[in-house]
């Protein structure tokens, strides 16, 4: 196949995944605690075939190398549930999974009928010392500070374990929207718990539907690019074979 083609075709591959983001992106803009995800490109250029520029000009295909994700504070929403919770700044809450130890930015907290502190997916969430919350039935007014500690009208429970990284693109999505990461954590110092909160995804729909556009439109060009070449090969067999 002629080199237009297959540069056109790899432009096309690379916009097929940019385009695959941004939709799981609007998919989750009213996900709680969710962080966007932009597309990394780099241009990869192969000499010509001499490997001095006699030949033509280097071959620049586009590449996807990965996927960033934007850790930027999402909109704050307030709720009256003393379980809703949201981290102003960083921080993750740590919560425990089949899996070992995850993280989350989605505070949408409840209890388990054995009084458990739990996400919504069933997780439960993790004190400073690793251990789970328990509330009792007498347990009626739950407060939780700005340092994340808990305490009912009976007393003090726990701190909240809420824990940050020194590199948070390492962070991998895992299921339940929990997330994963080979590094070590740390726990935030200074950390700003907010009771009765919760933390909106930072997706801002217009941005997102401007991106699909502009995405749909660039492989739409390059469609067209692939068909005029496609065509401008036939009639090139038909000048040779007649």
């Amino acid at each position: 196949m002629e080199n237009t083609a297959l540069i056109a075709l790899s432009h096309q591959a690379a916009l097929r995944r940019q385009m695959d983001v941004v939709a799981n992106n609007f998919a989750n803009m009213n996900t709680t605690g969710y962080k966007s995800e932009r597309t990394m490109f780099v241009e990869h250029l192969i000499p010509s075939r001499d490997g001095n520029g006699l030949g033509g000009d280097a071959l620049a295909f586009v590449r996807d190398i990965a996927t960033a994700r934007d850790f930027s504070q999402g909109r704050e929403r307030e709720t009256g549930n003393p379980l809703d919770l949201a981290i102003e700044g960083e921080g993750f809450f740590a919560v425990e999974s089949p899996g070992g130890e995850r993280y989350t930015r989605n505070g949408r907290f409840g209890v388990d009928e054995t009084g458990q502190l739990i996400t919504a997916h069933g997780m439960p969430v993790l004190t400073s010392n690793g251990g789970p919350i328990y509330f009792s039935p007498a347990d009626t007014d739950i407060t939780i500070s700005r340092d994340g500690v808990v305490s009912t009208e009976n007393g003090e429970i726990g701190r909240l374990r809420i824990v940050r990284f020194e590199n948070p693109h390492n962070l991998r999505v895992v299921s339940g929207g929990l997330m994963s990461s080979p590094d070590r954590p740390e726990e935030v110092e200074s950390v700003n718990v907010m009771q009765g909160v919760l933390e909106g995804s930072n997706v801002e729909p217009i941005l997102e539907m401007a991106r699909m556009i502009e995405v749909q439109r660039a492989y739409d060009s390059a469609r067209r690019l692939i068909d005029k070449e496609d065509e401008r090969i036939k009639r090139m067999g038909q000048v040779y074979s007649g």
